[in-house]
């Protein structure tokens, strides 16, 4: 959850204020939601109030993730996705929406928010990675590899996406393919413990299980 907030509060910078004095009350508004959210749900809901427009709605959203109430604040930044006015920043939002979801349990709803994010923004490898992972949650293995086949044709020299689309070929059971992968990953990033892991994790469930054990042992 803390990384969700962290993650909004590194997007929000780009929200759009009408003039100065209400930039630096949004800045303070998220800096506040990642310190004290609670209180910064109350500052957000006087200025919404008092006509703040998506600054104030924003750090609303954010603030409740901040209190766990991950519904809510899915909920707002969906909302907040299909304002008028947002622009290039809708992407953005449902992106965020969607991770609000999956810590709300509501998988569906993340998927439907970041499948609205790749119908804006169809470049992105990683809303296909948070989408690969949302329906990873629902083991529907086939369009996890699909999403991580197109983040990857984007990107393909990146070992965290490699590293997930091993663990979707392992769930599949086609080990050569996970394999070389992960292997593929570790060519990448030599030290990645996240590929470390994944590689046990094939050798166990390919039967060699003393060579998952050194794997997980050197994690």
């Amino acid at each position: 959850a803390l990384t969700l907030v962290l993650l909004l509060l590194s997007a929000a910078s780009v929200m759009a204020a009408p003039n100065a004095g209400d930039k630096k009350h949004y800045e303070d508004c998220l800096s506040q939601a990642g310190l004290n959210a609670p209180m910064a749900f109350a500052t957000a809901t006087t200025w919404i109030k008092q006509n703040g427009g998506p600054p104030a709605e924003h750090c609303a959203a954010v603030a409740l993730v901040g209190m766990k109430r991950y519904s809510d604040g899915a909920a707002r930044l969906d909302i907040l996705g299909h304002a008028r006015g947002m622009g290039d920043l809708r992407p953005q939002l449902f992106d965020q929406a969607g991770n609000a979801w999956i810590l709300a349990g509501e998988t569906a709803k993340a998927i439907v928010s970041f499948q609205t994010a790749l119908a804006l923004s169809a470049n992105d490898p990683d809303i296909y990675a948070d989408l690969a992972r949302a329906q990873a949650m629902q083991n529907d293995w086939a369009a996890v590899e699909a999403d991580l086949n197109a983040a990857l044709a984007l990107q393909p020299k990146r070992a965290d996406l490699l590293v997930l689309r091993a663990s979707a070929r392992n769930a599949q059971n086609r080990f050569a393919e996970a394999r070389s992968d992960v292997d593929a990953a570790l060519k990448l990033s030599p030290a990645n413990a996240d590929a470390m892991m994944e590689r046990g994790s094939i050798k166990r469930d390919s039967g060699d299980l003393k060579g998952a054990r050194a794997d997980f042992q050197a994690t």
